[in-house]
């Protein structure tokens, strides 16, 4: 039976595999390590943000808000609590800029959706902020292509069989596409549903990966309108 014939559901990822995210993100990173440049080099400081993100993500989960809190106690750790107030304002500031930003649909989202909608239930599946979320969703403009949207506080094994269970929809049955391998590829494989490999130019350190998976119901995809011709 060819894939066509077997999927009945698609779920999307959402930050960098429908809207740019995470070169905003690295430009606010970026102008935080300038903030703080007297207290140490750049490559210090982000390696300092990135272990408190790393250890704050059972508290605060993923999002910008985490994120600015994360900010702000590297501010604090790496000048020994001798930050001014000042940059503390600028740090909070360059959070605000981030749940601002506009919403950049990346190439051939639109067309993509508009050719599968009414063809499969289409899913968005996301994670993070709930609030930030949302808000990004209906600046898309992309909420009606979708059947169920689902904001996910992580994105497990655990989590996507949940996600299936409330969809009614068997595995073999369910393709994921996102540009996550750890996110959305290898926890999507381990329930043997069909997950397609979607890479944007940067990634979050934490979601890296560095092979493909060596399964059958794995695809590695050029671009979004690839899905167009093997669906």
């Amino acid at each position: 039976m060819q894939l066509h014939q077997k999927i009945k559901t698609i779920a999307f990822d959402a930050d960098d595999t429908l809207w740019v995210n995470e070169p905003y993100f690295q430009e606010a990173e970026q102008a935080f390590t300038q903030l703080l440049k007297e207290y140490a080099s750049s490559e210090t400081l982000s390696q300092a943000l990135y272990q408190t993100e790393v250890k704050n993500l059972p508290l605060y989960g993923f999002g910008i808000k985490g994120f600015i809190l994360c900010m702000i106690e590297t501010a604090q750790q790496i000048s020994s609590n001798r930050v001014s107030p000042m940059v503390i304002n600028q740090i909070i500031a360059l959070g605000h800029d981030l749940l601002q930003r506009p919403i950049e649909l990346l190439e051939g989202v639109q067309p993509t959706l508009e050719a599968l909608h009414g063809k499969y239930k289409l899913i968005l599946a996301t994670k993070g902020d709930l609030l930030d979320q949302e808000r990004k969703i209906a600046r898309s403009n992309l909420a009606s292509y979708f059947h169920h949207i689902e904001i996910m506080s992580d994105k497990q094994t655990t989590d996507y069989q949940q996600l299936l269970q409330r969809l009614a929809c068997k595995p073999e049955e369910f393709f994921m596409v996102g540009n996550s391998m750890k996110s959305d590829i290898l926890p999507v494989l381990a329930l043997d549903a069909h997950a397609g490999y979607l890479p944007y130019h940067v990634t979050w350190s934490h979601e890296q990966h560095d092979s493909l998976p060596q399964h059958t119901q794995f695809i590695a995809l050029q671009k979004m309108t690839d899905l167009l011709e093997i669906l």
